[in-house]
């Protein structure tokens, strides 16, 4: 039981870990919109470099870690990342959008390992049924993580200065290359204190034996990868949803701080003020979420979180402007528990296919690939009621409502 509460502890730290890496992106996608002169559409981008590396590597992960164990596969993760935010320093030099997307898919890949490991191995470290409330505590450090991220990190990136060529004073120091320059420096400080934590972590890891749990204690037989976890009901019906959650989610993140700063008048410093905001709500409704968990189910928690950001979605469609952004900040909350309750109540009872059916649950993070971007173009081409772009994620969250209510008929064990 020691053993199991030193092992919780450090993976907790992950899910703080990788959430700073993913909350880290909309403060990217405001900053590159200078640095590399992009529109709110081409800077979105941003998210699908990253979030494609969900979608191309966890089953090769899911194979490696098989053949291996969890934890080298989490160490190999946390390396992995830590190359990819020091490489932040020479593409400073560089300064080009493309070098910027691969090394955020550098970085994704490394968080992958940590993320397909880490939530199968919380559900299966102690009791089954209390797994769904399990890994909602420690999604609660991912939702510290996205906090600190949001309230203090995106506050050493963005300056509150936004020069374009003609506006930039005649009397700026270094002109136009110098503004540029300074602005790029100024994304090199989180990445380096990221990959400093990430090496300090696995070095850890690396003198810390973890737990084996489940088929890790016996020798790995069969096959690396079973694609027939996914005829499970449960299971292929929770991909999809969390397709769906993901991609909206990460649509009302992503453009939350160009939506304050680009259509809503507010300028950096007050908007990454609410961004942190945001997430604070975000990391509240994981707690309460997490207590909650002990008297309801999951599946009708899960249902009621996501209808309240469907009425939500319809405000901010309604209103836009500060209205919308004050529903943001309760999307946010409503937000909080739905990741990781669809997780866990897809893979319950997957037994020898978890780490496959983790694999594929963290491929349907590729929503975040592409709903985000259909969102950006949508506000982009229609800048003067932008706010009517949020259809998208409330799409997403009718699909997240539609699984907590169809769940006992898709598992009718549990």
């Amino acid at each position: 039981m020691k053993h199991n509460k030193v092992a919780l502890g450090l993976i907790f730290c992950l899910f703080f870990l990788w959430a700073i890496s993913s909350n880290l992106l909309p403060t990217m996608i405001r900053q590159l919109m200078k640095t590399c002169e992009l529109n709110t559409f081409e800077a979105s981008f941003t998210e699908s470099a990253y979030w494609l590396a969900y979608f191309v590597c966890p089953i090769p992960i899911a194979m490696f870690m098989r053949r291996y164990s969890y934890r080298v596969g989490i160490i190999t993760g946390l390396l992995i990342a830590a190359m990819g935010g020091l490489l932040f320093f020479p593409a400073a030099m560089v300064k080009s959008y493309g070098v910027y997307l691969c090394i955020f898919f550098i970085i994704a890949t490394g968080m992958c390992f940590l993320e397909t490991a880490a939530n199968p191995y919380v559900t299966v470290l102690g009791d089954a049924h209390t797994a769904p409330r399990r890994l909602n505590l420690a999604q609660s450090f991912n939702g510290l993580g996205a906090f600190i991220s949001a309230m203090f990190l995106s506050k050493l990136v963005l300056s509150g200065n936004d020069f374009t060529r003609d506006t930039l004073p005649a009397d700026y120091l270094g002109g136009w290359d110098a503004y540029i320059q300074t602005e790029t420096n100024s994304m090199k400080l989180p990445y380096l204190l990221l990959a400093s934590a990430l090496i300090l972590v696995a070095l850890i890891l690396v003198w810390v034996k973890l737990p084996k749990v489940g088929d890790e204690e016996q020798e790995a037989k069969g096959k690396l990868i079973d694609f027939s976890a996914l005829k499970k009901p449960h299971l292929c019906w929770g991909v999809i949803a969390q397709f769906f959650y993901n991609g909206g989610q990460t649509a009302v993140n992503s453009l939350f701080l160009v939506y304050c700063c680009t259509y809503a008048g507010i300028d950096e410093d007050t908007a990454t003020t609410f961004f942190g905001l945001y997430m604070l709500a975000f990391l509240v409704g994981r707690w309460i979420g997490t207590l909650l968990m002990g008297r309801f189910k999951p599946e009708h928690m899960l249902t009621v979180y996501a209808l309240a950001n469907v009425v939500l979605c319809v405000v901010i469609m309604v209103f836009g402007g500060y209205v919308g952004l004050y529903a943001m900040l309760a999307v946010s909350f409503f937000m909080s528990i739905i990741y990781p309750t669809q997780f866990s109540l897809a893979i319950d009872g997957l037994g020898e296919q978890t780490k496959s059916g983790s694999a594929f649950l963290v491929m349907a993070i590729v929503g975040n690939a592409c709903v985000p971007q259909f969102t950006a173009f949508i506000m982009h081409h229609n800048a003067q009621v932008y706010q009517i772009a949020y259809i998208v994620p409330l799409v997403c969250f009718v699909a997240c409502a539609v699984y907590g209510m169809m769940y006992r008929k898709l598992n009718p064990t549990e």
